[in-house]
């Protein structure tokens, strides 16, 4: 039986890219998504085209219930649940002086209350093999204004990573996160000039932003048995950028 990889946020930027690259790989993939039913479906029509195996699935990662159904889902659908990546966030830009609270407490509730959640259900439903890959950001090295309830929620995330490594000792389950550079999605390139955009394209050594398919490239890694020795990292993705 073929394994099965839950891909969360997969309707459109780097989750899309991830849940393909994991399909080429020879995953059935479960396309996770809050609210964008058609380009959830686009990607599974994307999948499917190449002879892969996907299914879309709606889930909000904050609601406790959402996130337990959609494992259950999962497993209805292909049998089994061998890796989790955990991609969906979101990125409201406020300082910390004019954030108002609302912002703030949904930054937390879908980025570090999300990826708890999905942590949770993963170490519930994970086997001998298994791949958990959560989500930071490059960002946490920088500081920059306007970025204080996402870095703080992705700081979060960097804490549950080592934490949940060490409760799954024995098991044979690798947990490790990811921490993109800027990276040109939607997600990124909202509410940023121009001028802003070309200034993040050339921090980097390599003077361009990311492409989705640079961070797919590494949870394929983690995902495969050459990843198998790295538990418990945070795995900074962004051409040098910090």
């Amino acid at each position: 039986m073929a394994k099965t990889a839950i891909v969360t946020g997969a309707s459109r930027g780097i989750g899309r890219s991830i849940a393909k690259r994991l399909a080429a790989d020879g995953f059935n993939v479960i396309v996770n998504y809050s609210s964008n039913a058609d380009q959830a479906q686009e990607a599974v029509n994307e999948i499917r085209s190449t002879g892969a195996k996907a299914h879309a699935i709606k889930a909000d990662v904050s609601d406790p219930e959402e996130v337990r159904q959609l494992f259950e889902q999962t497993i209805e659908t292909f049998g089994r649940v061998d890796v989790v990546v955990n991609s969906a966030g979101i990125m409201p830009l406020s300082t910390i002086e004019n954030c108002d609270l609302d912002t703030f407490d949904r930054v937390v509730a879908v980025n570090l209350r999300g990826t708890f959640l999905v942590f949770a259900q993963a170490a519930k439903h994970l086997g001998e093999g298994g791949r958990i890959i959560a989500f930071s950001s490059s960002v946490l090295a920088k500081s920059f204004p306007t970025y204080g309830p996402y870095i703080a929620s992705k700081a979060g995330v960097e804490g549950l990573v080592r934490v949940l490594a060490n409760e799954l000792r024995g098991r044979g389950i690798t947990v490790n996160a990811i921490a993109p550079g800027p990276t040109g999605t939607d997600l990124f390139l909202k509410d940023k000039t121009p001028e802003r955009i070309a200034k993040l394209s050339r921090l980097a050594p390599l003077e361009r932003l990311g492409r989705p398919e640079d961070i797919a490239n590494v949870v394929s890694f983690l995902a495969s048995p050459d990843g198998g020795w790295v538990n418990a990292q945070v795995l900074r993705v962004n051409g040098g950028f910090a």
